[in-house]
């Protein structure tokens, strides 16, 4: 028996040169499961993407999936990609292997906490306040340039890096400091600012969602991370969530092991593979 996709439905282009299509997976002319393929993320056409691939149960373990994917990144190498990137739940391990098997290398985790029904205590000496507008401006300047070298170090051109954080920390604080649902936050110990936080509801629409958090470098090493977590979570609570999320990037074992610590559970687990 042989494991082929077939579109499922018309190319859909966009511009820039994006595009999305979705695929059945078919042994011989049997339906077994399906996914779609796009190029229309932020890096832009030479970038695709895996996602929705499902397996019908009593097709799985039979390695459906794993020709699939292959066969995706085929179609996409047809497109102009050189890179193919995908999400998979941690509640898949299979995904997780095949990813795994294939070459996929991990980019970053997204985490998740149930948080508990009372706000969790600050250390000694240390407190949470809102940032000063004179704060807001430095901070938003430093968030531009930092957010775009990020994009840009993912593979991003400069100038489309950019664009990005400029059109992105425009959608996402439209007011500044009166955003509503935003919380901005300065971490205090003993009356020096020793850190920032930003939390607000997920754009995924479940909980609340931490957008940034940083110790300032001459104070790091300290246990303030610690604190501005425990800062979040009281901010999320504070707006009625009872689940706080996070990204945090492959290679920063410091920040994942306090995640770890503080009771957060990946959720989504991202990879990439570059196309030869």
């Amino acid at each position: 028996m042989t494991t082929t996709l077939r579109p499922g439905g018309p190319l859909q282009q966009g511009a820039g040169g994006a595009r999305s299509r979705p695929y059945e997976i078919r042994v011989n002319s049997r339906r077994v499961g399906a996914l779609l393929i796009a190029c229309d993320s932020p890096f832009g056409p030479t970038v695709g993407e895996i996602r929705d691939l499902t397996v019908d149960p009593p097709d799985r373990g039979r390695g459906r999936a794993t020709v699939a994917a292959l066969a995706a990144e085929e179609v996409m190498r047809g497109w102009g990609c050189r890179r193919v990137i995908a999400k998979v739940p941690t509640t898949s391990q299979a995904g997780l292997r095949m990813a795994a098997a294939l070459g996929y290398a991990e980019t970053g985790r997204t985490m998740a906490k149930d948080l508990p029904a009372e706000p969790p205590a600050l250390s000694g000496g240390v407190t949470g306040r809102p940032m000063t507008p004179d704060e807001y401006e430095v901070w938003l300047a430093e968030a531009l340039e930092g957010y775009a070298a990020d994009w840009a170090g993912r593979g991003m051109p400069p100038e489309a890096a950019r664009a990005k954080s400029e059109a992105d920390h425009a959608r996402d604080l439209p007011r500044g400091l009166d955003t509503p649902e935003v919380s901005l936050c300065v971490l205090e110990a003993t009356g020096v600012p020793v850190g920032h936080l930003w939390v607000a509801p997920s754009r995924a629409g479940r909980g609340a969602y931490v957008y940034d958090v940083a110790v300032a470098e001459p104070y790091r090493g300290r246990g303030h991370g610690r604190d501005l977590m425990l800062l979040a979570e009281r901010t999320a609570l504070a707006g009625g969530h009872r689940v706080l999320g996070l990204h945090v990037f492959a290679g920063n074992t410091p920040a994942l092991r306090l995640y770890e610590s503080l009771g957060y559970r990946p959720t989504d687990v991202h990879f990439a593979k570059d196309l030869l």
